[in-house]
């Protein structure tokens, strides 16, 4: 007598082409045994699986399909609608505003210490990187920890950081530890987010390397190479102006820095003598990068609070926001004429009216002729000012008369107009830095100038040899 046996493989398996025949209109392939066995298993499976939107978040996605705040190493931050972000009646604005800075600082800087550890010697971007050791990443990592460096005496004190002679307990090189004092309602300064974060991304032998941050719940230190002196210091032990070839030296250091911060569509927005570091070696390099900013240039978002006044260009003076590389490059002028001359060159003391005053004494006053759409800048509506008849630069800086195009390249880089100055690329190729050989154009970014046998400081009669270093090798004894 035959029995009939049920077979609820064939069922499922005749509904699942009934779906496919409704949604397609073509009959599927047929499936093989172990197929139909792994179909009936998933389907088994997803009867267990929580079908609401909670699963989705937990992958980092939403329902809709967009990523989640949770996604990568980023702390998800409460929404507008959070009982937490709204300010209720009676309740400060500003203690709020306070706590939603602070929430943004403790989710985005914890990526930018991870992504700092990660390219020190054994991180992800270093050659000798091993997924399995995680050596930078490791709770066992020396990096990222106060006990690894030992702080000295003190170098200098500023508004919201001090910074320290220090020397690290791993490899006994000498650093420099910049220690930001944290406050519990304003949380990290966003200054120095921005600084860790673009300097995490440079490395060049005229920008100072950044080797490690260490982040406590009181303070927050940024470990740097240690550099011996500064340009204002320096200048300060050479009264009457360097002598003009280390003068040379000094000032194609910093535009070929700059070059590499304005290809990456960086501006440095505070070059001034106390922000540019000089080692025993003769090496300058760019520091202080807390007022930075990494965008499209030129842009119409920036603030006209930047850059110490006496070297502020006279259009930020003047009130525009609309200003690209040409900041910097006025900057690097007046830097280079107080090198030269021992003197700032526009000394302001007062505000920003008498500042531009001294501006316009030297290079003459601007009028719509001279500089169209001046008129229309904010602080030259609130201001009559004095008509002023252009001098030549010569007259102030009679050093660089015997320079083979020492004033014609002072000149380029004080513009008034912003888009005639001379750009860092194009200086860097100017005439005034023939003597350097035609080498220290396609030199590596992270080698040194000195690293060519033929350039050398000078101290008037006396030759100072210094030794080649590189970037390279800075970070590797960190």
């Amino acid at each position: 007598m035959a029995v009939a046996v049920a077979r609820p493989c064939n069922i499922e398996m005749n509904m699942d082409k009934a779906k496919l025949r409704e949604n397609s209109g073509t009959p599927p392939p047929k499936l093989g045994r172990m197929q139909r066995l792994k179909r009936r298993l998933s389907q088994s499976f997803n009867r267990f699986v929580p079908k609401d939107n909670e699963s989705t978040r937990r992958q980092g996605v939403e329902p809709n399909g967009a990523s989640s705040p949770r996604k990568g190493n980023y702390r998800q931050l409460e929404s507008s609608t959070s009982p937490e972000t709204v300010t209720p009646s009676g309740v400060d604005a500003a203690k709020a505003k306070r706590l939603r800075n602070r929430r943004h600082s403790e989710a985005v800087l914890p990526n930018i210490v991870t992504t700092v550890a990660a390219s020190l010697p054994g991180g992800r971007s270093s050659p000798s990187y091993m997924p399995r050791r995680r050596m930078s990443m490791s709770p066992d990592s020396p990096f990222g920890k106060l006990e690894a460096y030992q702080r000295l005496e003190m170098l200098g004190e500023g508004s919201y950081a001090t910074v320290y002679r220090g020397v690290s307990n791993i490899s006994n090189q000498i650093v420099a530890l910049k220690e930001i004092r944290l406050n519990e309602e304003e949380g990290t300064p966003f200054t120095a987010i921005r600084e860790a974060s673009l300097l995490k991304g440079l490395r060049h032998a005229n920008i100072v390397i950044l080797h490690d941050i260490i982040h406590t719940k009181n303070n927050l230190t940024f470990v740097f190479e240690y550099v011996d002196t500064d340009l204002s210091k320096y200048m300060e032990h050479h009264l009457g102006g360097i002598h003009p070839h280390n003068v040379k030296l000094f000032l194609f250091q910093l535009i070929r820095g700059l070059a590499y911060c304005h290809a990456r569509r960086i501006l440095h927005r505070d070059l001034k003598p106390q922000n540019l570091l000089i080692n025993q070696n003769g090496e300058l390099k760019l520091a202080d990068f807390g007022l930075a900013r990494a965008k499209s240039v030129p842009s119409h978002t920036f603030s006209n609070e930047v850059v110490t006044l006496w070297y502020r260009p006279p259009d930020v003076l003047l009130g525009s926001t609309d200003y690209s590389t040409s900041l910097d490059m006025w900057g690097v002028g007046c830097i280079f004429a107080e090198m030269i001359s021992g003197m700032p060159l526009f000394p302001g003391m007062k505000d920003t009216v008498d500042q531009l005053t001294k501006i316009w004494q030297l290079l003459g006053t601007p009028t719509e002729e001279t500089w169209s759409g001046v008129s229309k800048l904010p602080e030259f509506q609130k201001y009559e000012f004095y008509q002023y008849t252009p001098s030549p630069l010569k007259t102030y800086v009679p050093q660089l008369i015997g320079s083979a195009g020492g004033v014609e390249l002072l000149t380029e880089l004080l513009q008034l107009l912003p888009r005639k100055r001379i750009s860092a690329a194009d200086a860097m190729k100017h005439k005034y830095f023939k003597g350097l050989g035609p080498e220290v154009l396609t030199l590596p970014p992270e080698r040194s100038i000195f690293s060519i046998p033929s350039i050398q400081l000078r101290d008037g009669k006396k030759s100072l040899t210094p030794t080649p270093s590189s970037v390279t090798n800075g970070t590797s004894a960190i």
